[in-house]
């Protein structure tokens, strides 16, 4: 096994493991380059002062309106959608960021993965770090989800903090925001949205008191610490715009059309406002309206790479795929190394009918982010339009394999593994996934 397809095969076998036993629910992450990149500008003073490397942590949008965050490795930040939309400055956001940082670097989910013993539980993190890193709707409507289907009690088991780790955390976080020169009022902020919730029965809270266990002692040693603290914060501009644009791009995209449409005065500036309009009008199918919004935002802020990014998604999701082409094109001019852009180029090119140069392109967004299922979808395609059944088989047993859907990535990689040149990379990749496959279907 190559030392390319070695971290997949891992990835491929605890993903699948989790078809074990059926999903309680389903949970999708929302993926936009858009709002990733905002996050991540967002997260990286923070993870620098946390000692965490930014390229190395990634902070996700998990679809959910309830009150949550957490981690699963040491790679991923989980927020949901409904957190992020009901805080209010960004200090506050980076707070949350800061405490789950805290858990990475506190070692807490080390303990915990080297502490496993259940099999259920193991394979429901695999799950969720399969789902992590792909995506499978590809629902024009709200961005692009990802299925991810977990045990929810042997998840919540897996994830819940001790007192303890959260009183150490705290601490941490605190101490990493100083750092970072951001306002700690930010964490008690966050606090402060749970007050009460320990009153409720536990079906009635919000996850994130069922994996944060929140005290009287702990608030109050948290109000102590940020006392203490004193006022060293520093103003960032830049921090408080990215976070207004994160929530109000995510508002736009989870809330009805009229609703965004009726509150485009209370933006913090005119280009947000110009880009909630242009979403809302998008969903209510309104393409001569969408695209002035749009190109009002663009208008202000030539260069940047996700307003484009966004007129393309829009242009090809109301069937305009030439032009679709030339706006991804300009965000690729832009951003060439952000693999989402590049995947949504790949799939206007292929609506296009531009077979060849979607494979490229697409075979680029793949080795940025060789686990993002919807490039893996796409290429499937191109490879079968020009005429290679095999990679365009290899390609789907992959895409199945990150889903959690061992069966049919089997059939595709067998399929793969017949039309492959033997020994090549291609062919290892789809023997990885056939061994995942097979692993899962002895364990059920």
């Amino acid at each position: 096994m190559s030392t390319a397809a070695r971290p997949l095969a891992v990835l491929l076998i605890a993903a699948t493991l989790l078809l074990v036993a059926m999903p309680a629910r389903a949970v999708s992450l929302l993926r936009d380059a858009d709002i990733e990149y905002a996050l991540g500008e967002l997260a990286a003073p923070v993870l620098r002062a946390a000692g965490l490397s930014p390229s190395q942590v990634q902070v996700l949008v998990v679809h959910d309106s309830s009150l949550n965050a957490f981690i699963a490795d040491t790679q991923h930040i989980f927020i949901h959608s409904g957190l992020i939309m009901k805080l209010d400055s960004a200090a506050a956001l980076q707070a949350v960021i800061a405490h789950e940082a805290a858990h990475i670097t506190n070692g807490h989910i080390t303990r915990r993965l080297g502490n496993m013993r259940s099999a259920r539980t193991a394979s429901a993190l695999g799950m969720l770090l399969a789902a992590a890193t792909g995506a499978a709707t590809g629902n024009g409507d709200a961005m692009a989800g990802v299925l991810l289907g977990t045990q929810s009690a042997a998840m919540r088991n897996f994830l819940a903090h001790t007192r303890a780790e959260e009183s150490s955390a705290d601490l941490t976080s605190i101490r990493t925001l100083i750092r970072a020169g951001i306002d700690p009022q930010g964490a008690l902020d966050v606090q402060e949205l749970f007050r009460g919730q320990e009153a409720l029965s536990s079906s009635r809270q919000d996850p994130y008191m069922l994996t944060h266990p929140l005290t009287r002692d702990r608030l109050r040693a948290l109000k102590g610490l940020v006392a203490a603290a004193g006022d060293k914060a520093r103003d960032d501009p830049e921090a408080d715009y990215w976070f207004a644009r994160t929530r109000a791009k995510l508002s736009a995209f989870l809330r009805a059309p009229n609703w965004t449409l009726r509150r485009l005065d209370r933006a913090p500036s005119r280009d947000i406002a110009l880009m909630s309009e242009a979403v809302a009008r998008h969903r209510q199918s309104d393409l001569t309206r969408a695209l002035k919004s749009i190109d009002g935002a663009i208008a202000l802020r030539p260069r940047d790479p996700f307003l484009h990014d966004l007129k393309g998604q829009i242009l090809l999701e109301s069937r305009k795929a030439g032009p679709a082409v030339q706006v991804y094109d300009q965000a690729r001019r832009l951003a060439p190394r952000n693999a989402q852009i590049l995947g949504g180029l790949g799939r206007a090119q292929l609506a296009a009918g531009q077979y060849s140069a979607a494979l490229r392109t697409l075979e680029e967004a793949r080795g940025r982010d060789w686990r993002d299922s919807r490039v893996l979808r796409d290429l499937a395609v191109a490879y079968a339009k020009t005429g290679n059944p095999g990679m365009a088989s290899e390609a789907t047993a992959q895409r199945y394999a990150l889903e959690g859907r061992p069966k049919d990535a089997g059939i595709h990689a067998k399929r793969a593994l017949g039309l492959l040149p033997r020994g090549s990379a291609p062919w290892r990749r789809a023997q990885d996934v056939l061994d995942a496959a097979e692993r899962a279907a002895k364990a059920r």
